[in-house]
């Protein structure tokens, strides 16, 4: 669990994820990377447990996972927290807001 969260993007990833449930074309037009470079980030957070999907078409969706482990409880309340404190996130939410606004109602599809 720890290593999952070691790198930048995917720590990223799962501030956006605190917001909601977020397409993957979501995450790829805000942190502006390749679909296959945010879709590699997501497994990883998948299989550490961090992140749990859905498929919709030929979309996926990722939402933050729910667990009652409790030291993962403890985790995602203390990185929530600290939140703030990442101004790469900040920025991330700010676009994410713009992004939404222009998004089409119908989505991904």
């Amino acid at each position: 669990m720890f290593k999952a969260l070691s790198e930048e993007t995917r720590v990223r990833i799962v501030g956006l994820l605190t917001g909601g449930e977020r397409c993957v074309c979501d995450l790829v037009a805000i942190l502006n990377l390749p679909q296959s470079t945010i879709s590699r980030h997501l497994t990883i957070l998948k299989n550490a447990g961090w992140v749990a999907s859905r498929r919709k078409g030929v979309w996926m969706y990722y939402r933050l996972a729910e667990t009652k482990n409790p030291l993962h409880q403890g985790l995602l309340a203390a990185f929530r927290a600290n939140l703030p404190s990442v101004k790469a996130l900040a920025a991330d939410r700010k676009k994410m807001a713009a992004y939404l606004k222009s998004k089409p109602a119908a989505g991904c599809d």
